[in-house]
């Protein structure tokens, strides 16, 4: 069985002029929310055997908050993860390696999203229906697939084990 955790990376700050969109900062309300699925992980024990990062700041400094709760595993950025397309971020996730078990993306929209639409074929509705919705900054799918190696992934193969977001944990502590 494996393992699939698609983080969109955590708000980020538009607002600085002449600034490259790969340079761009976490806002205060993005390093907090990359903080709060961090500690989502750790206390249900959702753990990555490594991490696949796009290499811009945004979803650097996301994953140095989450990785900072759930005790640094291993990563690798990768500049094909910079605003790919669904298509260019399953050939990086066929490149895995077979021990991996339980692999985290840290990336963008709409390729979050639109990866976890066309992997997605089961799970819960409610779930399924909000991430059709919307894949919000710092969004996390978990999606589990049957198989034992990361090569047979392919469309409609995963079941959507659960779609967290920041709001939604806001929800269920209110």
């Amino acid at each position: 069985m494996r393992r699939l955790l698609l983080l969109r990376h955590a708000k980020s700050d538009r607002s600085l002029p002449g600034m490259r969109d790969h340079d761009r900062p976490l806002t205060p309300r993005g390093v907090a929310a990359a903080s709060q699925i961090g500690a989502y992980m750790a206390r249900h024990d959702v753990r990555p055997d490594h991490t696949l990062c796009s290499t811009a700041t945004r979803t650097r400094d996301t994953w140095m908050l989450v990785a900072k709760a759930i005790e640094n595993p291993p990563a690798t950025f990768d500049d094909r993860l910079y605003d790919a397309a669904p298509a260019a971020i399953l050939e990086v996730l066929r490149e895995t390696a077979r021990d991996l078990h339980c692999l985290l993306v840290v990336g963008h929209n709409p390729g979050m999203q639109d990866t976890a639409r066309q992997l997605i074929a089961s799970g819960d509705v409610d779930a399924r229906e909000r991430l059709q919705e919307k894949f919000p900054t710092a969004g996390l799918a978990v999606i589990d697939f049957p198989f034992d190696d990361w090569k047979k992934l392919h469309r409609h193969a995963g079941r959507l084990d659960r779609f967290v977001t920041p709001r939604s944990l806001d929800a269920a502590t209110d």
